[in-house]
């Protein structure tokens, strides 16, 4: 029996077997309307740990800033169709606009600064919660999970995400300020489970840029206060072999395996796992 930083008594999460069959996928919004949490890198590295487990993976880049897309090493100013043309071209077909990576069992539809005119389209467009859970429905056979990685805002963008997603991972920064946001993120979670998908949980808080100080440890107190259970077991440590892994355009599970932080990623992999989110 092991215990995590708040005192808390698990079973270190076993090693998952390997799948039989593939699919149909769950869907993740990886969502905080904070920016600068660790949401890319933790879309990223879930999904590059995961997809080392055999699990076939798919990253939603839902951010014009494309970081998602660029820390998979895929140039996004140069692919012809990205997550914009599936939302608005009725006629792509979005199995071509996936983008398989050098990675196994990892693939990305990209996305580029062409994402930002979408929430004013979205405004004028019938059903427009809804149009991204549309663009997703053919993909989920073909995939494990799906991770939606989300711009840092509660726009319609966000609640398109939230919409097509079976639930959500949010990543927090173990600061303070990081913290004031949680609550509104929350509210806008509770606005779409009863007007629009009722069926959406919250996954998991999953805390990020740990490090051993007061500060970080007072936060930790105030996250597990507000969120008692749904608080991951693993908590991310800050460090510099992250920023490395996204320069290298790689995870950092399969950039440096051997790292702490790769560790403590491929054990979110298996929390995951372990608790039925993920096949």
């Amino acid at each position: 029996m092991s215990t995590d930083l708040l005192g808390r008594d698990y079973a270190t999460f076993p090693a998952p077997e390997p799948l039989k069959q593939h699919g149909p996928a769950r869907v993740i919004a990886m969502c905080n309307q904070k920016g600068g949490v660790g949401k890319t890198t933790s879309s990223i590295n879930i999904a590059g740990a995961l997809s080392q487990y055999g699990r076939r993976c798919l990253i939603v880049d839902f951010d014009p800033q494309g970081a998602a897309t660029v820390g998979l090493g895929i140039n996004a100013n140069t692919v012809e169709n990205t997550i914009y043309t599936a939302l608005f071209d009725s006629r792509a077909d979005v199995h071509e606009i996936v983008q398989h990576t050098e990675f196994e069992n990892l693939d990305v539809i990209p996305a580029n600064i062409d994402l930002s005119a979408a929430e004013v389209q979205l405004v004028t467009e019938v059903g427009r919660e809804q149009v991204l859970a549309d663009v997703l429905r053919p993909l989920k056979a073909e995939y494990d999970i799906i991770i939606i990685d989300c711009q840092p805002s509660l726009g319609l963008l966000t609640v398109n995400a939230l919409t097509a997603a079976d639930g959500v991972i949010i990543p927090v920064a173990a600061e303070f300020f990081a913290l004031r946001g949680v609550a509104l993120l929350m509210q806008s979670i509770e606005k779409v489970q009863s007007r629009i998908n009722p069926s959406l949980e919250v996954y998991g808080v999953l805390v990020t840029m740990f490090t051993k100080t007061l500060h970080c440890e007072e936060v930790m107190q105030r996250i597990y206060e507000a969120f008692q259970d749904k608080v991951f077991h693993t908590v991310i440590s800050r460090s510099i072999k992250l920023p490395d892994s996204t320069v290298a355009a790689a995870p950092i599970t399969i950039y440096s395996p051997g790292h702490k932080t790769s560790k403590e990623y491929r054990e979110v992999a298996r929390e995951l796992i372990a608790n039925g989110v993920v096949a």
